[in-house]
């Protein structure tokens, strides 16, 4: 007798680390301002790659940047963005890299602005999920008025590599909306 595999949002594919990412992290509500800044930082070096890349590079990223703690990321000079330049187990992009360390920079002005980044990203959603109806992964938008309308606002603070198609993924990961399919098993999970 084989045990019925779960229906999931096509897009996660057979990589187990796909699977696995979807499964446990994609659509979960994040107000923690780390994690928050892991995921927008991740979510700007994909910009023109696939995510299933990033993912394979998350460890990696997470040891060159100590463990995405902004504070010392914004304390970053020219010194070590040549060392993150020469790590074969990152996006060896320079204006990737050096949005990096501005990010976090204007984040932690985010911070003593808004209290915290989960306060000010999470206003956008009206500080709760928005869950989608999608049935089709056809019908998933790649950005909507609110991922403009953060994008924007998040430029107009000094924001690098924060685009609407950025932002949406961006709160699509941290569950400011749920875009999992209706048919999916995470979509009443989540």
């Amino acid at each position: 007798m084989t045990e019925e595999k779960p229906f999931r949002c096509p897009w996660a594919g057979n990589d187990p680390l796909y699977i696995q990412y979807h499964d446990e992290e994609w659509g979960v509500p994040v107000h923690d301002d780390l994690k928050l800044f892991e995921f927008l930082i991740l979510e700007g070096a994909q910009a023109g790659l696939s995510w299933i890349t990033i993912l394979r590079k998350r460890e990696n990223y997470r040891q060159a940047l100590d463990g995405f703690d902004y504070e010392r990321i914004a304390e970053y000079g020219p010194d070590k963005i040549e060392e993150l330049m020469s790590n074969p187990g990152i996006i060896r992009n320079r204006r990737k890299i050096e949005s990096i360390v501005n990010n976090a920079r204007v984040y932690l002005d985010v911070r003593s602005e808004y209290g915290s980044f989960a306060e000010f990203s999470w206003r956008y959603v009206g500080g709760k999920t928005r869950k989608n109806s999608w049935k089709e992964l056809s019908e998933v938008p790649a950005y909507t008025k609110e991922a403009e309308d953060m994008s924007r606002d998040m430029k107009k603070l000094g924001f690098k590599f924060v685009g609407p198609t950025i932002i949406y993924s961006h709160m699509q990961a941290v569950g400011m909306v749920n875009d999992h399919m209706v048919d999916c098993f995470r979509y009443d999970q989540v």
